[in-house]
C-alpha cells in the first residue's frame, strides 16, 4: 500500500471443512481486529474463511494517518490478495469504508468485488460526520471549507458526494444495516439514510446496544451471518 504495510489476519474454518466463501471484516476508528472477535468467530464457525483488515495506522498496520481514501485503498488491496468476497462486514468507520470500497466512490480505485454488504453502526454520510466533528471541536467555517477542499484533492471528488445512501442506490448490492437507536457516536439517522437507498437494503434495529456492545451481541452476530448464508444457500430461507 502507499502508506506502508497493511496487516491482514486470516481465520480458516475447521480443518477438513471446505470454506463456504471468504468474508472480509473491517473494524472501526481507533479499533482493531480483536474487537471484531465475536463476528469473526461466528462466520468461521458457520464455515466461512474470514479475512480481517487492520486499517492504516491501526492494529498491526503501518501508517500514521487514516483517511477514507487510504482505508478504501487498503480494502481494495486486500481484495486483490484474498478476494473475491461473499460479503464485506464493517463496523462504524469500517462500515463506511466497506460501502465506499464496494460502490467504488474514490476516483482511480476500482470497486471492491463483494456479493453482500453488512454495515454495523456505520455512518452513511461523510458530510454529516464532518459537521458533527466540527461542532464537537469548534471548527470554524473557513477551516471546514479548507478540510472539504483537502478531501476533494485527495479523493478526486467533492465531499458532498460521499453520501452512502445515494451511492448505494446506484449499486444494487444486497445490504444489511444493523444499528442501535441509542447509538451516541453514530446517530440512527445514518441507518435510516442507508435504508432509504432501495429495496436491496434491509434494516435491523438492535435496541439498547449502543455503538460498541452491538459487536458482541449474539443476536446481531446471528443476523449478520444469516444474511450472508441465505444468499449462498436458498434452502436456508424460511
Amino acid at each position: 500500500a502507499k502508506n506502508g504495510c497493511v496487516m491482514v489476519h486470516e481465520f480458516r474454518p475447521e480443518p477438513g471443512r471446505r470454506a463456504a466463501g471468504t468474508v472480509l471484516v473491517i473494524h472501526g476508528w481507533r479499533s482493531r481486529t480483536e474487537y471484531m472477535r465475536t463476528l469473526i468467530e461466528g462466520y468461521r464457525d458457520a464455515g466461512y474463511k474470514v479475512v480481517s483488515l487492520d486499517l492504516p495506522g491501526h492494529g498491526q498496520s503501518q501508517g500514521r494517518r487514516l483517511t477514507l481514501v487510504s482505508a478504501v485503498e487498503a480494502a481494495r488491496l486486500t481484495g486483490e490478495w484474498f478476494g473475491p468476497f461473499v460479503a464485506v462486514v464493517g463496523h462504524s468507520f469500517g462500515g463506511a469504508v466497506a460501502a465506499n470500497a464496494v460502490v467504488g466512490s474514490v476516483k482511480n480505485i476500482p470497486p471492491l468485488a463483494a456479493e453482500r454488504l453488512v454495515l454495523i453502526a456505520a455512518p452513511s454520510s461523510l458530510p454529516a460526520i464532518f459537521d458533527d466533528f466540527s461542532r464537537m471541536l469548534n471548527v470554524g467555517r473557513r477551516s471546514q471549507a479548507a478540510m472539504a477542499d483537502r478531501v476533494e484533492r485527495i479523493a478526486g471528488r467533492p465531499l458532498h458526494e460521499f453520501v452512502g445512501d445515494r451511492q448505494l442506490a446506484s449499486t444494487p448490492v444486497p445490504t444489511l444495516v444493523i444499528h442501535a437507536p441509542d447509538d451516541r457516536e453514530v446517530s440512527a439517522d445514518h441507518a435510516r439514510l442507508y435504508a432509504g437507498a432501495g429495496d436491496h437494503v434491509r434494516l435491523y434495529w438492535a435496541d439498547g446496544l449502543g455503538h460498541r456492545r452491538i459487536l458482541a451481541d449474539r443476536g446481531v452476530v446471528e443476523r449478520a451471518i444469516g444474511f450472508v448464508a441465505e444468499h449462498r444457500e436458498p434452502s436456508l430461507l424460511h
